[in-house]
């Protein structure tokens, strides 16, 4: 079996399993997505929502967190990990948000990735859930899953990003990031299906006996 219809078969059982996809970090605006994404490096949606709750009925907007300064964004994510870079990066990019955009989130790959800690994957995740624009954000968990569907042979994410969009039309592109988050989360995960018990695995690969071990991203 070959990619392409590895890719068919993912695609039809993923589509079938989640028919809908909300997206997973709660958020009130484009700006809000983009701090939760920000968040989510290193963490839990679930810690994120959490945590962000409490933040966003009262912050939410570049202004609110220019407003009060790096020392006080630190107590209000200090649940979160790596508390204090992150904090950082807020206040920097809400600065830069206010001074250069004026107070919008910018619409394009490299104005995003200019952003104080905004990288390619969290752009991504921006310019997809938020605006609508295909793009196809993935992070180390989609890393293994492609790995293990023989969607890829990519030793980092850039590889993956660069074959999956090859294997999938772009317009299933912004839906089809999300299945693999939550299908990786219900059925393929890390330490139970190996890449040997899931419905995507024994279908792509029903001689597999043995756990299968991903290269690291």
């Amino acid at each position: 079996m070959n990619e392409l219809k590895r890719a068919k078969i993912v695609l039809k059982i993923l589509n079938k399993t989640y028919p809908e996809t909300p997206i997973p970090l709660k958020h009130r605006s484009i700006f809000t997505l983009l701090i939760s994404v920000l968040l989510s490096a290193q963490c839990t949606d679930v810690n994120v929502n959490n945590v962000t709750k409490n933040i966003y009925p009262k912050y939410n907007k570049p202004e609110h967190f220019v407003r009060l300064g790096r020392k006080k964004i630190e107590k209000l994510i200090r649940r979160i990990g790596i508390f204090r870079i992150k904090a950082k990066s807020i206040f920097n990019l809400s600065k830069t948000l206010v001074e250069k955009y004026n107070g919008k989130v910018p619409r394009t790959f490299e104005e995003l990735e200019e952003l104080p800690g905004v990288g390619h994957k969290t752009a991504s995740v921006v310019m997809s859930q938020g605006f609508g624009n295909p793009a196809f954000p993935v992070d180390t968990h989609i890393h293994r899953l492609a790995q293990r569907w023989g969607l890829t042979s990519g030793k980092n994410v850039v590889q993956t990003e660069k074959d999956l969009k090859r294997l999938f039309h772009k317009k299933h592109w912004n839906k089809l990031h999300l299945q693999i988050i939550y299908y990786g989360r219900e059925y393929c995960k890390a330490r139970e299906c190996y890449g040997i018990s899931c419905k995507i695995c024994t279908t792509c690969y029903p001689k597999r006996k043995k756990p299968i071990k991903t290269k690291k991203a």
